[in-house]
């Protein structure tokens, strides 16, 4: 955790990679406040905001006395978020600088293709 980016934004992205990647399914539980700060030897504060994100967004939920747990659905909301924020992010600036450069799609795609195979 090292990027520039506040750590409390790393530690919510890091949870929704697992979630996605499947290493904390649905309905499992998270690991308490106290732990990601052990781990991550950062302030409780700091660890709890970055599972308020999430909470907010409705990918984890808290279970009175237990802990905090995967909300079900929420691989699939992160899912669609992500491919989302790809598309704006890489594939319509991509798209825009083919466009300028006279590229067309089919070509476009193959060289998506080639690179997709290397």
């Amino acid at each position: 955790m090292d990027d520039g980016r506040p750590i409390f934004l790393q530690i919510a992205e890091q949870l929704e990679s697992q979630i996605i990647d499947g290493s904390m399914r649905e309905e499992a539980q998270v690991p308490s406040i106290n732990d990601l700060a052990a781990f991550h030897r950062i302030n409780p504060a700091t660890a709890l905001k970055g599972i308020n994100l999430l909470v907010d967004a409705g990918i984890l939920y808290k279970r009175r006395g237990i802990g905090m747990f995967v909300a079900e659905g929420a691989r699939q909301r992160l899912v669609d978020a992500r491919t989302s924020g790809f598309h704006d992010e890489y594939v319509r600036p991509l798209v825009a600088q083919a466009k300028a450069l006279g590229i067309t799609p089919g070509q476009l795609i193959q060289m998506i293709g080639r690179e997709a195979e290397s």
